[in-house]
């Protein structure tokens, strides 16, 4: 169980990942042995999985970003793990998730060019054997960065 003191730290690493346990103690009331043994605690439970950075894409050369609804023309045990390793080797599909409703799949892709998008669009996607049809959108803003998770 989580008390709030065990909360608070979370939330203090979902925004700042890499805060030393001076900080976590000093924001927390804590000595910064006692936060970073809450820290070690939390960690070793599984409640943090790992430590990211976040990249800024315009500085890397990501200029497009776009979702992609994946619909299956076949279902079945072996397509879906095809599909699954296919995505799994793709830098550019950055995220991914199996769906209920029309799609079975949803992807979260970055592309330096619409060019690169069209390519992994048709070259990759719906070369699979089991990809009936796609639909993509681009985003054209996006209006609130990934959040941390509601704790």
């Amino acid at each position: 169980m989580l008390d709030d003191t065990d909360k608070q730290l979370l939330a203090i690493l979902q925004r700042h990942a890499q805060a030393t346990s001076q900080e976590l103690g000093d924001a927390l009331n804590l000595s910064p042995s006692q936060a970073g043994r809450r820290r070690q605690r939390l960690e070793a439970a599984g409640y943090i999985s790992y430590i990211s950075a976040r990249l800024d894409p315009d500085r890397l050369g990501l200029n497009v970003q776009a979702f992609v609804q994946v619909h299956l023309g076949t279902h079945g045990a072996e397509n879906a793990r095809s599909f699954a390793r296919l995505v799994d080797t793709r830098p550019e599909i950055v995220s991914a998730w199996t769906m209920t409703g029309e799609a079975d799949y949803l992807l979260r892709v970055w592309t330096a060019t619409l060019t690169d998008l069209n390519a992994l669009i048709h070259d990759v996607l719906l070369a699979h054997k089991a990809v009936a049809r796609v639909q993509s959108q681009i985003v054209m803003d996006q209006l609130k960065q990934d959040a941390p998770l509601p704790i």
